[in-house]
């Protein structure tokens, strides 16, 4: 089966790249801009028929969440109109599709970890963008799934990880929120999941066609950061301070706990403790 990886140069496309070799009965094309336009309805269906593509991992996104209250409209297009799409292509070509989603879509008001049914309430453009993206993968006839996930980070791309390993070492303090509760995600850890989902599943027949995964465990993000300084042996004092004392554009949801229940029982997965994989990850920068 010959997949289409869309945004490969970002964080989750270069996990799927690095991956893809252990995969053997999956053959990839990665593409991301300027090669492949997604939001070209006519390029992308004729780039799918020429390529022969069978399946889709859409992992492009406009993840800069602060940018996106300024810039609605190109937010808009990448988060929502490309996946309309990509949707279109899929339902029209017969392929299965795998679009990735974000905990953005929740305002972080429950004290309980969300599940794929509870209500969406976004704060922001992003999370809003995200959203209509979603609901055209929720509402089409597609062979389609779509990811929720949340703090991703990876040894590729810029990412909480690596701002705080830099930071920590030119610094000798930084102040970092604690009350805004979580889960990381090791990039890495979602790519196979996507890959595992795809070489394994016949077909993505999958009753709501929605999905949470991030790795297991909560943390808040001054917790995180410890943990990081840690891991990486960087002697720097981290001190917690409530959000309100950084000041951003964007609102960020207080409580990011996703439950992973269903993907875990439709597909088989196993998910890492997230201080586990940090330390994978962390360990692979440090080499």
């Amino acid at each position: 089966m010959k997949i289409l990886v869309t945004g490969s140069n970002g964080q989750l496309g270069s996990e799927i790249k690095a991956l893809s070799s252990t995969y053997p009965v999956l053959e990839f094309v990665f593409s991301d801009l300027p090669e492949l336009d997604i939001c070209n309805f006519a390029l992308l269906s004729d780039f799918v028929k020429e390529n022969k593509i069978r399946a889709i991992i859409n992992c492009a996104a406009y993840t800069a969440v602060d940018k996106a209250e300024e810039d609605v409209e190109t937010a808009g297009l990448v988060n929502a109109s490309a996946v309309g799409n990509l949707v279109s292509v899929a339902e029209e070509q017969d392929l299965k599709l795998i679009h990735v989603s974000t905990d953005y879509v929740f305002d972080g008001t429950s004290h309980m970890p969300y599940t794929e049914n509870m209500p969406v309430s976004p704060l922001g453009v992003y999370g809003t963008t995200k959203r209509k993206g979603e609901e055209f993968v929720i509402n089409s006839s597609a062979e389609a799934i779509l990811i929720r996930t949340s703090w991703l980070y990876s040894t590729f791309g810029n990412n909480f990880v690596k701002t705080m390993l830099r930071l920590g070492n030119e610094r000798e303090s930084l102040g970092v929120i604690f009350d805004q509760v979580g889960t990381p995600t090791y990039a890495r850890d979602l790519a196979q999941t996507c890959l595992d989902i795809l070489s394994k599943s016949e077909r993505l027949d999958t009753k709501g066609k929605v999905y949470h995964f991030s790795n297991e465990g909560v943390v808040s993000w001054y917790d995180f950061a410890k943990a990081i300084m840690t891991m990486g042996e960087v002697d720097c004092l981290v001190n917690p301070i409530e959000s309100k004392e950084y000041p951003i554009p964007a609102a960020r949801p207080h409580y990011s706990v996703l439950n992973k229940s269903k993907i875990k029982a439709d597909f088989g997965i196993r998910i890492p403790y997230w201080r586990d994989s940090l330390k994978e990850c962390i360990d692979k920068l440090m080499k």
